[in-house]
């Protein structure tokens, strides 16, 4: 079974986010959406928040598994048996800093990483943007899944 993981923090899943799991999953058996835990991070949404819009945006997509973990991405990897991360690059600093991590990763256990470009449409969306974009009352639905809800 070809399994790979998509890891990240996901606060909020975003369209480009969205776009690269939809291309992904079509290369895997299975996709695991891997939300990552880190307690020294300040969330703008809590993890159960952040979970459920990823399970509600991908519902019928039954290659798609929604979990959360701590620790290296790497050792999570050798935990559910995922041969594969999928990342998404936005622009040439996505690369490199995306690229040492891969590097690493391998070298720490030999598991691939796999890149796809953000869709040209998407490619400007951040969840550092989308974050700002609801602290100041923007229209934070253009830039997100409908799953995305925000309770002011």
């Amino acid at each position: 079974m070809r399994r790979a993981i998509f890891p990240g923090s996901f606060d909020p899943i975003t369209l480009g986010h969205y776009d690269i799991i939809k291309r992904g999953v079509k290369l895997f058996d299975e996709l695991v959406i891997a939300i990552g835990i880190n307690s020294e991070k300040k969330y703008m949404f809590s993890l159960e928040e952040r979970k459920k819009f990823i399970e509600e945006s991908f519902k019928d997509e039954p290659k798609i598994k929604v979990v959360t973990y701590k620790g290296l991405t790497v050792d999570f990897c050798k935990e559910i048996n995922a041969h594969f991360i999928l990342r998404g690059l936005r622009n040439p600093a996505d690369f490199e800093f995306e690229k040492a991590i891969a590097h690493t990763n391998r070298k720490l256990s030999k598991i691939e990483t796999v890149f796809l470009l953000t869709a040209a449409r998407t490619s400007y969306i951040s969840s550092s943007i989308v974050r700002d974009v609801i602290r100041n009352n923007g229209e934070y639905n253009l830039l997100v899944p409908k799953s995305v809800e925000v309770n002011k």
